[in-house]
């Protein structure tokens, strides 16, 4: 008798016991994913971090926290209730808090009542906490069916559970310390690693995630890094080249006032270049950043003559015809100083790759849908191959030319962020008789009825 107690209890409470462990190990390592990619936003706001969790949707929890070191909720699945902006009174998020991880679970009333909380850290210091909550039934069923078919069949069953629960014990584990070692990984920087994580379980599920988060991880780190080797790259030949310019002058006494002229008339041009790069930085900055202004209704035709107006002189220098029809009544949501950035970027680019004796043609026209601005040139034309790379940062189809236009691979790249950023498209296409069009078109502004 005392054998057969034994023979039924035991692997019921062992495989109660190997469901805690895999639910500590799963969880942990679900909510380690979670704070390694709300750890890159380097610092917590409910935007960004709404953004980030809506890319990690496959995780099966009842219930996801995020708070800040104040404990103020920032995200949280529940929807019974509003908790964004009050405080988290769960004592799992004070310990996280306090850099600990932590994980509880019990089995009550039929179901696995699991919690889980880990503390988010940028750089070594905690800047918020993930907090997971699951209410898993499904788990406590299956163990009250085995434990109803082991008083049944005893013996071999017994027997049977038990040898399922460490075969089932050793994959599980092993399959968790693999993503938990690719997570450590990645933790420290290193985002090629893959796993390979075969089947349709939950653990698959959350290595194909974890594979598309370190790719996204990839991804972002490269475009960092070229923008900044590119960014030091284009601020640092002017600067060479005015250090040069000036050390000559210091360094040659007897330099003539004409030489000396010409020297310093070279170094107002490339601090002019610096200040250009400078401010087209500092435009990208502005359309990437969170505090932007809101969109208005715009008339596109004024700002367009706007633009006109400033370049009209660059284009009466190089003997180049600067031409336009504009329609009426074409307005947008968006921005004066966004479209503004638009129209000059484009039309400055055809003037400047424009030979003298050449056209450039702005057309603005509207339908019910979409307003459409189109900037024309008979200049020197992108190739084909060139195309598909012109609005990449820093990019340029001729460096040569560019460089002695003035160009510094950021016009475009602003053009492309501000029309994307108002719902916009933008398209760059050769012409057959030789030059460039490019076609922007936004939705047209639609006034809202209001009811009576």
């Amino acid at each position: 008798m005392l054998l057969l107690v034994l023979l039924n209890t035991y692997p019921i409470r062992m495989t109660r016991n190997l469901a805690f462990s895999s639910k500590q190990t799963s969880m942990l390592s679900q909510a380690a994913v979670v704070a390694t990619s709300l750890s890159e936003l380097g610092r917590l706001t409910e935007d960004e971090v709404f953004k980030v969790m809506s890319l990690l949707d496959n995780m099966n929890m009842t219930r996801v926290i995020v708070t800040d070191t104040e404990a103020r909720i920032m995200f949280d699945t529940s929807e019974t209730e509003n908790n964004i902006g009050k405080y988290a009174v769960f004592s799992e998020i004070r310990y996280a808090l306090n850099g600990k991880d932590v994980f509880y679970s019990v089995l009550s009333e039929g179901a696995f009542m699991s919690r889980a909380a880990i503390p988010i850290r940028y750089r070594g210091t905690t800047i918020g906490a993930v907090y997971l909550y699951e209410y898993d039934s499904s788990q406590a069923s299956f163990i009250s069916a085995i434990q109803g078919t082991m008083l049944r069949f005893s013996g071999l069953v017994c027997a049977l559970s038990i040898l399922l629960a460490l075969v089932f014990s050793r994959a599980i584990t092993k399959r968790i310390n693999v993503i938990l070692s690719a997570i450590k990984v990645v933790r420290e920087g290193s985002y090629n690693y893959n796993l390979d994580l075969r089947g349709k379980d939950e653990l698959s599920q959350l290595g194909q995630e974890f594979n598309r988060m370190a790719e996204r991880l990839k991804s972002t780190d490269e475009m960092r890094r070229r923008f900044v080797s590119d960014a030091s790259h284009e601020l640092k030949t002017p600067l060479a080249a005015i250090k040069l310019l000036s050390d000559s002058i210091v360094q040659n006494e007897n330099m003539d006032p004409k030489t000396v002229r010409e020297f310093v008339g070279d170094i107002g041009r490339e601090a002019d270049r610096l200040v250009k790069i400078t401010e087209k930085l500092l435009s990208i900055s502005r359309l990437e950043s969170d505090k932007r202004e809101p969109p208005y209704k715009v008339d596109v035709k004024t700002v367009v003559l706007r633009a006109l107006q400033l370049i009209r002189p660059l284009a009466d220098d190089g003997g180049i015809r600067l031409l336009h029809e504009l329609e009426d009544d074409c307005a947008v949501l968006a921005t004066e100083d966004d479209l503004h950035q638009i129209v000059f970027n484009l039309v400055e680019n055809a003037v400047k790759y424009t030979p003298s004796g050449g056209e450039v043609r702005v057309t603005l026209s509207k339908s019910e849908k979409v307003v459409c601005l189109v900037v024309a040139d008979t200049g020197i034309g992108i190739p084909s191959e060139d195309l598909p790379y012109i609005f990449d940062r820093f990019y340029r189809v001729d460096k040569a030319r560019s460089r002695e236009a003035g160009g510094s691979g950021l016009g475009l790249s602003i053009v492309q962020h501000a029309v994307i950023l108002h719902g916009g498209t933008v398209k760059a296409e050769s012409v057959e008789s030789g030059g460039t069009k490019f076609t922007v078109c936004f939705p047209t502004y639609k006034e809202e009825v209001k009811a009576s």
